[in-house]
Formats: C-alpha cells, sequence, structure tokens
C-alpha cells in the first residue's frame, strides 16, 4: 500500500494527471497507462508502464 500523502503528490510522467491505486499498480485516469509497485515502490518511468484499454 503506497502511503496516502505521497499518492496525493504522484502525478503521470506522460500527461501530469494524478494517479490512483489498483492493487500493484498506479493507473492514469486520462492516459491510462499502469505504472508497476515493486517492493512497495511505485516505479513512475514511462518505460516500465502498460499502455491500459
Amino acid at each position: 500500500m503506497i502511503d496516502p500523502q505521497l499518492l496525493e503528490i504522484l502525478a503521470c510522467p506522460v500527461c501530469k494527471t494524478p494517479v490512483t491505486q489498483q492493487d500493484d499498480w498506479l493507473v492514469c485516469a486520462t492516459c491510462k497507462r499502469r505504472y508497476p509497485i515493486r517492493d512497495g515502490i511505485p516505479v513512475m518511468l514511462v518505460d516500465e508502464a502498460e499502455q491500459g484499454d
């Protein structure tokens, strides 16, 4: 689980939209990219993201 205070300041590096946590992913509501959370650390790198639906 990501600290709620950290989650408040995290944004998608592509479109700058805030992200939400869904299981082991941080998901952008605008561009639908999903960023992994590994060992409790969000990996907010475009190269590591998966394109969502």
